[in-house]
């Protein structure tokens, strides 16, 4: 899978090519940064985990940003990576990073392609993970993030559960080394 994803430095110019702000920019590199080494660290504990894929995944995350900041920058970026001709592994990235994942009933609500929008593969997952860690450039604790959801989304929103279920799985996975430096 790795040979067909783009370079680093493609990535980012197809960002910027695409519209995306240089803070959106920003973000994706502080968030890929953090997800490759959530992913290295998964490796040394012996799963196996794409790290190529993860990096290109977190790098192109928001690049529906580039059209909105609503939540729906998940779907317009998934057809921004299709248009551009993207691995379907990096598309799923994009379009399952947002709010711990969206499954089919919500998608429709929201007026989604109904389908399930929630992380399936550790690569998927590691990015969703990576993203809800990083507000703008700074790595912040996923209890603030959660928080965050609470206050915009009211506290017994269904992503408050799949966020805490995320970061759970993550906690479990990495166990000690929960990558909070």
């Amino acid at each position: 899978m790795s040979e067909r994803l783009p370079s680093k430095q493609t990535a980012i110019k197809l960002l910027k090519q695409s519209g995306c702000a240089p803070r959106v920019i920003q973000h994706c590199k502080a968030v890929a940064k953090l997800a490759v080494k959530i992913a290295k660290t998964l490796q040394k504990k012996g799963y196996k985990v794409d790290i190529r894929l993860v990096e290109t995944g977190a790098l192109l995350h928001d690049i529906g940003r580039s059209r909105t900041h609503s939540v729906d920058h998940a779907v317009i970026g998934a057809k921004i990576a299709e248009a551009s001709s993207l691995p379907e592994p990096v598309i799923r990235i994009i379009e399952r990073h947002v709010s711990g994942g969206i499954p089919p009933d919500e998608a429709e609500r929201l007026g989604w392609p109904k389908k399930s929008y929630m992380p399936q593969t550790l690569e998927e997952r590691t990015v969703n993970y990576a993203d809800k860690l990083i507000e703008g450039t700074h790595k912040v604790p996923m209890k603030q993030t959660i928080a965050n959801f609470a206050r915009k989304m009211g506290k017994n929103h269904p992503a408050i559960g799949r966020l805490e279920a995320l970061d759970e799985e993550f906690q479990s996975l990495l166990g000690e080394s929960t990558c909070q430096s």
